[in-house]
């Protein structure tokens, strides 16, 4: 394949994630504050922190693959709203906190995917600092998905629900 094809591909791929990052940033103090649960609030914060780091490796990639133009994410952001219809049907704390969990994971693993695709692009292109970069949110991504269903588990069992 043309190494300009691919590297394109990898530009349109981290304006898409930069794009997602922007909307992510917009929803977690929403989300932040529907949530009840305190481990579930731990990890909410926890994973804002995380994608502050995503949103510079991001941009760290786009300056080494030479710049990428705006777009946007309607994947992410059909996603959120998905997200807020969830949580304003909830009928209870805790089937909120569960559908926070449900969605939250959705989105997780949209990132792993979008994360792993282009980091295999990067590989290839030889971009060796946005695969390495890409690849560590990959398994940040993996270890949040890991411990949001740890966390609805427990909840599941206080509610008598396992």
């Amino acid at each position: 394949m043309n190494t300009d094809d691919l590297k394109q591909l990898i530009k349109d791929g981290l304006s898409a994630q930069r794009a997602g990052s922007q909307v992510a940033a917009q929803a977690t103090d929403e989300i932040l504050n529907d949530a009840k649960h305190p481990e579930l609030k731990a990890a909410l914060q926890e994973g804002n922190e995380t994608s502050k780091k995503w949103a510079q490796r991001i941009e760290d990639a786009i300056s080494e693959v030479g710049g990428a133009e705006n777009q946007n994410n309607e994947i992410l952001e059909a996603h959120y709203r998905v997200s807020k219809e969830i949580r304003a049907k909830a009928t209870s704390d805790t089937t909120r906190d569960l559908g926070i969990i449900a969605s939250g994971q959705l989105a997780l693993h949209y990132w792993i995917a979008s994360f792993g695709t282009v980091a295999s692009y990067a590989s290839s292109a030889g971009l060796t600092q946005t695969e390495q970069n890409l690849k560590a949110c990959v398994q940040e991504a993996k270890q949040a998905d890991d411990k949001h269903t740890d966390i609805a588990q427990r909840i599941l069992a206080e509610q008598g629900q396992e």
